[in-house]
């Protein structure tokens, strides 16, 4: 979202406004959201989360195991497979190129060089795309694997605070929020509900509420 300070020279009236929106009018709802309401509910968040941990550490990390692998195994799953089909196409490339004998076929004076250096332009192209692609796909697969590792340095940076957080700050969310989500707002039950979704560094979205029922139960 993009940040406005404006606020009619007023601090508490600061707020984000969607980026969408605000690049191409028109393109979103412009939602927005007081940078003081979200303040309060990302620290909200936060204090539950490191209450839950401080205090129900192996609660916490049965819930997010749980969740993980549920969530896992399937992308995990999707990621091999698209895997799989951008090395068989790789593999395929190399072979029709081959196949085409673009090289005898310029050497020989069959093929003009442009026509050659345009086929061969072409295939490195979609190659060097492919490799990419499988890169990233690895990557995505190891990050997956790597999960539990990510858990329990999570709850290590959260007890090796060993204090309350009670306000936020820049290396507070730097080092625990990888990435925040402002939903548009939602007036149909006849009050203004807006989803917040808090991803955390390492180890992506915490239920609160599945923690706080399990918790409790």
């Amino acid at each position: 979202m993009h940040y406005n300070a404006k606020g009619n020279g007023r601090e508490d009236q600061a707020f984000f406004e969607c980026s969408t929106w605000h690049k191409r009018k028109g393109g979103c709802s412009g939602h927005y959201i007081r940078e003081a309401a979200l303040r309060q509910i990302v620290l909200r968040h936060i204090q539950a989360v490191t209450g839950c941990i401080l205090f129900h550490e192996n609660h916490f990390r049965r819930v997010m195991r749980e969740q993980h692998e549920a969530r896992s195994l399937e992308e995990i799953r999707s990621l091999r497979k698209q895997m799989e089909r951008s090395e068989k196409w790789i593999a395929e490339l190399k072979r029709l190129f081959m196949n085409m004998k673009i090289y005898e076929d310029n050497a020989a004076g069959r093929l003009s060089d442009a026509r050659y250096e345009m086929l061969s332009t072409a295939y490195k192209t979609e190659q060097k795309q492919l490799e990419a692609e499988v890169m990233r796909i690895g990557e995505a697969i190891a990050r997956q694997e790597q999960q539990a590792e990510s858990l329990e340095q999570f709850i290590r940076r959260i007890k090796g605070r060993a204090m309350k957080i009670d306000h936020l700050d820049g290396t507070i969310l730097q080092e625990l929020i990888e990435r925040i989500e402002v939903g548009a707002p939602d007036k149909s039950s006849g009050r203004r509900m807006q989803h917040i979704h808090i991803r955390y560094a390492g180890i992506g979205f915490i239920p609160i509420h599945e923690l706080t029922e399990k918790e409790t139960a």
